[in-house]
C-alpha cells in the first residue's frame, strides 16, 4: 500500500502521544522511541500502562487501594481498579470557564452555543428534576432525541447521579423502541416533538405517545419542544400527566451534585443489532468507557482543548457517547441535526468552514456517496484548520482514501477507525505520529492485545483472518442486562476461541503493523456501518397477510454493504411493485430508514438448520460465491441454489 500522508516533524513534536512517551519515559525510567516500542509496553505492562494514562488524561477518581488489574487472566472476570470510586459527569465537566462546550447547527440554519459554564449549569437544573422525580444510582433514564444540545445536557445530568443512561434515535419505528428500552425499564424518559430531515420537519410524538403507552416504568417525561416553540404536551395522550416541559424542569442555579459510584457502576446500556431476537442491552461501565474515550481522543485523535471536534452521528449510534466523551478534554464540540445532503451535498462541509472544525468525523458511506456527487470541497471553502478526518461505521475502501486525499484536503491525516457498539471504542485506529497508508487503519489501539487469527486459532500477519483480543481492556462490557451468569455475554464473545474476545470482523495485520477491516465474519448486516438487527426486520414484514417469512442479508456493493430481502410468499399472491412498496413502507414505519432493502425478492423456499432456524450466513456465502462449509446442518440444502447467480443481484 503506498504512502499518502506523513506527519511533519513539528507535528509529531507537538503530539500529546509524543509528550506521553516522554512523561513514561521520566517517571518510569524506560526509553521509548515510538509508537511501536510504546503499544509493546502497553500490552507487556497493562496495570502501568492504564495508571498513567489516568494521570496523564487527569482523570479525577478516588482510585483506593488493592490492584489495578484483578484476574488479570480472567476474559471475562477480569476487573480494572476494583476499589476505585468516580463519576463520569463529573470528569467530563471539569472545566468551567467560557470556552464554548457545545456548538449546535441544524439543516435549517439554526444555531446555537453553550460555554462549559452554561453546560455545568443546565446539567446542574436538569439533575435536580431528576431528583425529584425519585431517580437515584442504578435507575435507567432513557433519551428518544435528535443530537441536539439537550440530549448530552441528559446524559450528563442522569450520569451525575449514577444514573444509567440509554438512548435512541428519533428514526426509530415504535417498535424498535420498545424492543430496546423495554428490557430497561427506564423511570425517565427525554424526547423531543421532531427533527428535521432533508428538507422535512418531521413529528415524534407520535410514536413516542405509543411507546409510552406500553412503557408503564416511565414516571417522568420530560419533553423538549424543538421543531414547535408550542408544542402540546397533551399529544402524547395518557402520558401527559407525566410530562413536564424541558424549561420548566429542575430548579434554575442549582449547581451539580456528583454522586460517585464504583469504576465498573453502569454508565451507558447500548443494543446489539437483534439478529437472532430481541437486541441485546450492552452494559458499559463508567471507569472503563471514561478511561478508554479519554486515550483515543488524547492519545489518537491528539485532542485537546483549542480543538473543535465534529462527528456525523445520531444518539442511536455508539459514536454520539464517543463524541461527547470529548467534552472531558475542554474541547468544543460541533453537534448537528439534519441530513448531511441538504440543501446541497456540501452542507456538511461548509458547517466545518464556518465552525472552523479542526477533527471532522464521519462514515466511509457518506464519503462514498460523496464520491458519487463528484464533490470537491474547492476554493471557496476554507478547511485549513482541519487536521484530521476520521471515519468509521464500514471500512474505507482504498478507493475512499484515494478521493480524501484528491477531492477534499491533500494535507490531512486521515484515520480510518473500526471497533464497536460491544466496546464503545476502538480496536484500530489513528495515530498522529504515524504515515496514512492507502486502505489501512494506522494501529492497533494502546493497551488492546489485537490479534487476527486463522480457522485454527492462530495468529497470521497479512493473511485474512478473525479480528480479536487476547487479554482484558477497561471498556469490555459490564455484562448485558437481564442475562443471569453472563450466559448471553459469554456465548456472543468468547465462544468461538475460550479467553479472546472474539470481535466479528475479518481482518488483517499489515506489513506496517496497520489493519484492514473487510468487513463482519457474520451474518449482521452493516449497511453505511449501522449495524442492522434481521429480527427487527423479520418482526415487520412477517406481519404482513401476504409474507409467510422472510430472509435478509447484507450483499457486498459498490464498496459498502446493501440490504436484500427474500421473501416467500403467500399461496396466490405475487409480489409486484405495489406489494414492493408496502413491505419497504411497512419496514420504514416499524424500524428506520436504514432497515428499508434496497432489493426485495420472491423465493420459493428459505434454506433451514435442522433446528428450524434460517441460516441467512448460508444464503450470504452463495450470493457472493463463497462455500457454504455447513450443507450438513441444513433441512434442505437444495434450496440454497436458487440464490446463486440471481440477476436482480447484479444490478
Amino acid at each position: 500500500m503506498s504512502e499518502l500522508w506523513r506527519p511533519s516533524e513539528a507535528r509529531v513534536a507537538d503530539a500529546n502521544l509524543t509528550r506521553f512517551i516522554k512523561c513514561l519515559n521520566a517517571r518510569r525510567d524506560l526509553r521509548l522511541l515510538d509508537y511501536t516500542q510504546l503499544y509493546a509496553w502497553s500490552l507487556a505492562h497493562p496495570e502501568d500502562f492504564w495508571s498513567e494514562l489516568a494521570r496523564f488524561a487527569d482523570v479525577r477518581a478516588d482510585w483506593g487501594s488493592g490492584p489495578v488489574l484483578e484476574n488479570p487472566t480472567a476474559m471475562p472476570g477480569a476487573r480494572f481498579f476494583p476499589n476505585a470510586r468516580l463519576n463520569f459527569a463529573a470528569n467530563l465537566l471539569k472545566f468551567a470557564d467560557d470556552q464554548p462546550a457545545l456548538l449546535f447547527r441544524n439543516e435549517r440554519g439554526g444555531r446555537s452555543s453553550l460555554s462549559y459554564r452554561q453546560l455545568r449549569a443546565e446539567v446542574g437544573r436538569i439533575a435536580d428534576g431528576l431528583r425529584a422525580a425519585g431517580i437515584v444510582a442504578g435507575d435507567r433514564v432513557a433519551g428518544f432525541l435528535p443530537n441536539i444540545p439537550e440530549a448530552v445536557i441528559a446524559m450528563l445530568a442522569t450520569t451525575s447521579l449514577g444514573a444509567i443512561w440509554s438512548s435512541c434515535s428519533p428514526d426509530f419505528g415504535v417498535h424498535g423502541v420498545l424492543d430496546r428500552f423495554g428490557q430497561i425499564a427506564p423511570k425517565a424518559l427525554f424526547t423531543a416533538d421532531g427533527y428535521f430531515y432533508a428538507g422535512k420537519k418531521l413529528d415524534s410524538l407520535a410514536q413516542i405517545g405509543e411507546v409510552l403507552a406500553q412503557l408503564p416504568s416511565v414516571r417522568q417525561v420530560v419533553l423538549i419542544p424543538y421543531v414547535d416553540a408550542d408544542t402540546d404536551p397533551q399529544r402524547l395522550g395518557a402520558a401527559a400527566a407525566r410530562t413536564r416541559l424541558w424549561h420548566a424542569f429542575g430548579t434554575a442555579g442549582k449547581a451539580p451534585v456528583f454522586v460517585d459510584v464504583p469504576f465498573n457502576h453502569p454508565v451507558y446500556i447500548l443494543y446489539s443489532s437483534g439478529t437472532t431476537g430481541a437486541p441485546k442491552c450492552i452494559v458499559h461501565g463508567a471507569g472503563g468507557t471514561l478511561l478508554q474515550h479519554q486515550k483515543e481522543h488524547s492519545l489518537h485523535v491528539d485532542l485537546r482543548r483549542t480543538d473543535r471536534l465534529f462527528y456525523f452521528t445520531t444518539c442511536g449510534w455508539m459514536m454520539w457517547n464517543w463524541l461527547v466523551s470529548g467534552l472531558a478534554t475542554g474541547a468544543t464540540l460541533v453537534l448537528y441535526d439534519g441530513s448531511p445532503f441538504h440543501p446541497k451535498p456540501t452542507a456538511l462541509w461548509t458547517l466545518a468552514a464556518e465552525e472552523r472544525i479542526t477533527i471532522f468525523g464521519t462514515s466511509a458511506k457518506y464519503l462514498s456517496a460523496l464520491e458519487k456527487h463528484e464533490f470537491e470541497t474547492g476554493d471557496h471553502l476554507d478547511l485549513n484548520g482541519l487536521r484530521t478526518l476520521l471515519s468509521t461505521g464500514s471500512p474505507l475502501l482504498p478507493e475512499g482514501f484515494d478521493f480524501v486525499y484528491r477531492s477534499i484536503k491533500h494535507d490531512i491525516q486521515l484515520a480510518s477507525i473500526s471497533g464497536g457498539t460491544d466496546i464503545v471504542s476502538c480496536f484500530a485506529l489513528g495515530c498522529p505520529t504515524r504515515p496514512v497508508y492507502r486502505g489501512e487503519i494506522q494501529c492497533r489501539g494502546l493497551g488492546m492485545a489485537v490479534d487476527v487469527l486463522d480457522e485454527q486459532g492462530k495468529p497470521v500477519r497479512g493473511e485474512r483472518g478473525e479480528l480479536v483480543c487476547t487479554a482484558p481492556f477497561p471498556s469490555m462490557p459490564v455484562g448485558f442486562w437481564n442475562d443471569p451468569g453472563d450466559a448471553k455475554y459469554r456465548a456472543a464473545y468468547f465462544e468461538r476461541f475460550p479467553g479472546i474476545w472474539h470481535h466479528g470482523d475479518y481482518a488483517a495485520i499489515t506489513e506496517h503493523d496497520g489493519v484492514v477491516i473487510y468487513g463482519r465474519s457474520d451474518a449482521v448486516l452493516n449497511p453505511g456501518g449501522v449495524r442492522i438487527g434481521t429480527a427487527e426486520i423479520y418482526s415487520a414484514v412477517e406481519g404482513m397477510p401476504q409474507v409467510a417469512e422472510a430472509l435478509a442479508i447484507g450483499q457486498e456493493w459498490e464498496g459498502d454493504v446493501r440490504v436484500v430481502l427474500f421473501v416467500r410468499l403467500q399461496p396466490g399472491c405475487a409480489l409486484d411493485e405495489a406489494l414492493r412498496r408496502d413491505i419497504r413502507a411497512t419496514i420504514r414505519a416499524q424500524t428506520t430508514a436504514r432497515h428499508v432493502p434496497a432489493k426485495v425478492i420472491a423465493v420459493p423456499d428459505i434454506p433451514r438448520t435442522l433446528s428450524g432456524k434460517i441460516t441467512e450466513l448460508a444464503v450470504r456465502n452463495v450470493v457472493h460465491g463463497q462455500p457454504v462449509k455447513n450443507l450438513d446442518a441444513l433441512a434442505n440444502p437444495a434450496s440454497l441454489e436458487f440464490f446463486r447467480d440471481l440477476p436482480e443481484l447484479q444490478a
